[in-house]
């Protein structure tokens, strides 16, 4: 897989759990960190978990990929899964709002996700 299909497998299974705003950005010529990040909300740390847990088992299952780390699991207000070319963050409400990536990254470039997205 492309690192942008892995991007886009990763929104799917995000999707699919019910996050919220989710976003792509692709950042490989700001940063060497990854070639995508994936933003997505969750209401609770039950969610936030269950949501890093649902892009971990697609991505093993469809994409033969295990994180390289995962950071944040414990207090569940922010988690980033590390896949080398795609770096997925999942916060809490407060949290994203706190750290503001998609405006740190603004420069990026958003990923049309019209087609991959259901509706609300």
């Amino acid at each position: 897989m492309t690192p942008k299909e892995l991007a886009l497998t990763a929104v799917k299974a995000l999707d699919e759990k019910k996050g919220k705003e989710i976003q792509a950005i692709e950042i490989a010529a700001l940063t060497t960190l990854a070639d995508y990040f994936v933003i997505a909300s969750g209401t609770s740390n039950t969610q936030i978990n269950a949501l890093c847990d649902a892009v971990e088992k697609t991505l093993k299952e469809q994409a033969e990929e295990m994180p390289l780390r995962r950071e944040g699991y414990r207090d569940g207000t922010w988690v980033l899964l590390d896949y080398g070319c795609l770096a997925v963050h999942v916060f809490s409400q407060e949290a994203r709002e706190f750290y503001g990536l998609e405006r740190l990254w603004r420069d990026g470039k958003p990923v049309d996700l019209s087609g991959v997205l259901t509706a609300d």
